[in-house]
């Protein structure tokens, strides 16, 4: 390879679809390409050369969603189907459409070690994930979803790359010192040779829109992204994202995972925000879950008071600025004022809050199923962006546990030794937490399609939630007013001239008020001494 302008190098050779090449940077040390779409032979072999204008699309009609018509259905490729690919989750798009889901948002498909892995350990970000189904599985996926009316979005990670076959940093400064992340070394957006980095990053961005048509992204754990430039990387990739999206005609959401209540996120660019569109707001599952089940460590011991859940309904954060005692005091948060409600993705379960449990338990094996079923009207009926997390509209048992598939005997020790060693000071015994790279863990993670079949108490209960959101929730103005009062949360939507009223009692022995005139009670349950009663206005 030639040398060229910019610190690039370039060859000209012949090539065709299906070819594979390596390149050879270092002390001969072949490797793959750094943006390879496919790696039909894992993290560690020849990149094969991909055509992707041979896919025929029949979704040009397709402008995508607003964020306000958002009602996201989280998967992992691997597990919600038997089979693990796209292709079997294509079978599964009309269930999802008929429960009321928009926007499927599927896990990192970025290329990783080994065919079991959450995906955060991806290594390659351009390639798609050749035991999914590659970059035709996905194309068809998405294909799929859009004729069915739903929305595709992306799980992509800007803030590291995982271990094993991570070659990256032989082509360039891609790392650096300056900054620490929990997995070592950061990713350098603001030290010397950025700009390339950068480049590698929004390209990457614009490539997951252009070429596989994808309604928009989910970036992670944005808050360990450290970047001190003029212009911060997220508000170069909001930027980005928005004049391709133009360019397109099409609507396209960036959405933002971080733990810090950071409304900066979603403000306006020139607002001197990043101008991102959501957030995944914690505050709202912290607040239900602690709640409920009690639990009060590691940042569940700032949560717990059934006030939290209404600040959360009302305001999106719980914590503004306030003092938080799992940061050591520190304050946490800055006011939420001018973000709106559906800028707030919230939930009651997600991958993130059940995989990283012990044991991967899902509130099926936690609170009752009145809790569960008071918690789904809450989620479903509140402004903000509800995010539902795959099979629990069918209170699935299985858990969904951290698996992993090294090649590496040192990562395999490190990986199986680091998570019992996470869960120390809990009150489990090694033995109790699985092994990520037993392929047992990974197979106790799949969903229980049969389920779904015959009677189901909650499938029921959630297609009649999602159904009086569609009528009474995304039409009018996305505000509520929550308020409690003797156990009771009343939760009105809009605040204004309200249209759909929820009440819910948190504790046994609460009294629920009467059906007020001029409402309409439409939905109901109570159960192991929970109650919720769902009205609408009859005027």
């Amino acid at each position: 390879m030639e040398r060229v302008d910019g610190g690039y190098f370039e060859l000209f050779a012949p090539a065709h679809p299906g070819d594979r090449y390596f390149l050879i940077v270092d002390e001969n040390q072949p490797v793959p390409d750094p943006v390879s779409r496919l790696l039909p032979e894992g993290v560690h072999g020849r990149t094969e050369i991909v055509d992707p204008s041979r896919f025929t699309w029949t979704n040009s009609n397709w402008r995508g969603l607003p964020l306000e018509n958002y009602v996201i259905y989280e998967l992992h490729v691997g597990t919600f189907t038997p089979q693990g690919t796209f292709d079997a989750a294509i079978q599964k798009l009309p269930y999802l459409k008929s429960l009321g889901i928009t926007v499927i948002e599927i896990m990192p498909v970025a290329a990783f070690p080994g065919t079991r892995n959450w995906g955060y350990d991806g290594v390659s970000p351009y390639a798609v994930q050749d035991s999914y189904g590659g970059p035709e599985g996905l194309r068809r996926l998405v294909n799929a979803a859009h004729a069915e009316g739903l929305g595709v979005i992306l799980d992509v990670v800007y803030n590291h790359l995982g271990n094993e076959g991570n070659y990256l940093r032989l082509f360039g400064p891609y790392f650096t010192a300056q900054h620490e992340t929990p997995w070592g070394e950061a990713i350098n957006y603001d030290q010397p040779g950025s700009q390339g980095v950068r480049q590698y990053v929004v390209e990457n961005v614009l490539y997951w829109i252009r070429e596989y048509h994808l309604d928009g992204l989910r970036l992670d754990a944005v808050q360990t992204i450290q970047d001190e430039s003029p212009k911060h990387i997220l508000a170069e990739i909001s930027e980005n994202a928005a004049k391709l999206a133009s360019g397109l005609g099409r609507q396209v959401c960036v959405i933002a995972e971080t733990d810090e209540n950071d409304a900066r996120m979603a403000r306006p660019r020139a607002d001197d925000g990043y101008g991102l569109h959501a957030v995944w707001s914690d505050d709202f599952h912290h607040a239900v879950h602690a709640f409920f089940t009690g639990e009060r460590k590691g940042y569940y011991q700032d949560f717990g008071k059934p006030q939290q859940i209404v600040r959360a309904l009302n305001e999106g954060f719980v914590f503004q600025g306030e003092p938080f005692r799992f940061w050591d005091g520190r304050p946490r948060g800055s006011s939420s004022r001018g973000m709106p409600a559906p800028a707030h993705v919230i939930c009651i379960q997600n991958h993130d809050q059940v995989g990283n449990r012990a044991q991967g338990e899902r509130l099926t094996a936690l609170v009752p199923r009145g809790v569960r079923m008071l918690a789904a009207a809450l989620l479903l009926l509140a402004p903000e962006t509800p995010l539902l997390f795959m099979g629990q509209e069918f209170d699935e048992p299985h858990p969904f546990q951290f698996f992993t598939d090294y090649g590496d005997p040192t990562l395999q020790k490190a990986v199986s030794e680091g998570r019992r060693n996470e869960f120390k000071d809990f009150d489990f015994h090694s033995n109790d937490v699985p092994d990520p790279q037993d392929p047992a863990t990974f197979e106790r993670s799949k969903l229980s399609w049969p389920l779904t079949q015959g009677e189901n108490v909650i499938l029921d209960w959630y297609r009649s939630l999602l159904a009086l959101r569609r009528r009474y929730v995304m039409p009018c103005e996305r505000t509520c007013k929550a308020s409690l009062e003797n156990g009771v949360i009343t939760m009105q939507v809009p605040a204004a001239e309200p249209r759909l009223k929820l009440v819910a009692r948190m504790q046994g022995d609460a009294r629920l008020p009467e059906t007020d005139a001029g409402w309409e009670k439409v939905l109901s349950e109570e159960a192991d001494g929970y109650a919720v009663i769902i009205s609408v206005s009859s005027d």
